[in-house]
């Protein structure tokens, strides 16, 4: 199976920047034909999908983050970065990855990271 692994949370104050990592390891075909995403959940809250970028290449972010994330991936290391600028409290949560197979459609998470934007 496919294994992921997030990293790069922490502690900021608003305003800050954090970058996350996910490195995808395991049994998958392709890491290109994986569709990659960014998750969050905050305590209370249900998970929302923050950013994806599909293996057509095409990104998707939550309109809350438009403009401040950036979703990337890097085929040679088999990793999907979520750049977070600008952040705000309500960014606080833990922060998931996720790989869904374009070819089985199967789905992966990671085991998440927490954000935490405070003052």
């Amino acid at each position: 199976q496919v294994q992921l692994v997030e990293s790069g949370g922490g502690l900021v104050q608003p305003g800050g920047s954090l970058r996350l990592s996910c490195i995808v390891s395991g049994s998958f075909f392709n890491f290109y034909r994986m569709d990659m995403g960014w998750y969050r959940q905050a305590p209370g809250n249900q998970r929302e999908l923050v950013a994806q970028i599909t293996s057509e290449g095409r990104s998707n972010y939550a309109d809350s983050v438009m403009g401040r994330f950036t979703i990337s991936r890097d085929g040679a290391k088999k990793t999907v970065f979520l750049q977070m600028n600008s952040l705000k409290p309500e960014d606080t949560a833990v922060y998931y990855c996720n790989s869904r197979s374009v070819i089985s459609t199967r789905e992966y998470w990671g085991q998440g990271t927490q954000v935490t934007v405070s003052s």
